[in-house]
């Protein structure tokens, strides 16, 4: 399942974004993945979720974003949560492109069995019909 998470800048969605990975870490029993760009919710994020910051492998892009991530699923079959904050400073700020990435990603999350919340600088109405058919909104 995929879970989106908008609004514009300021609007609280890192702070949501983190509640719900600490509250994912407590109830479960597989392995939970918290990817940011740059690694400034390193003392806000549970010790118990693996904090991963895209900058450090050069993630750029949503073909290399989309990759990094179906990576992780490949390595760890009880990977059960996965936590994307900035979506758009990690992927690129085209909208088509995410849309693509969104189907490709929603997919990955089914065959994988993996949650996959994303949060995104975006009002819902900037969002194409597409992503929003895909994955339900917070």
């Amino acid at each position: 399942m995929m879970t989106l998470i908008l609004g514009k800048k300021g609007s609280g969605k890192t702070k949501r974004l983190i509640e719900l990975c600490n509250q994912a870490t407590q109830q479960s029993k597989g392995n939970v993945v918290f990817i940011e760009k740059n690694g400034v919710s390193i003392f806000d994020v549970s010790h118990q979720a693996r904090l991963v910051v895209a900058d450090d492998y050069g993630v750029k892009g949503f073909d290399a974003f989309y990759g990094f991530i179906a990576g992780m699923c490949a390595g760890n079959y009880d990977l059960t949560d996965i936590f994307v904050d900035s979506t758009l400073k990690i992927g690129g700020a085209d909208l088509d492109q995410l849309a693509d990435f969104a189907e490709k990603l929603g997919a990955l999350s089914d065959k994988a069995e993996t949650n996959v919340t994303l949060s995104i600088s975006a009002d819902k109405s900037e969002i194409p019909a597409k992503v929003l058919e895909l994955a339900k909104v917070l």
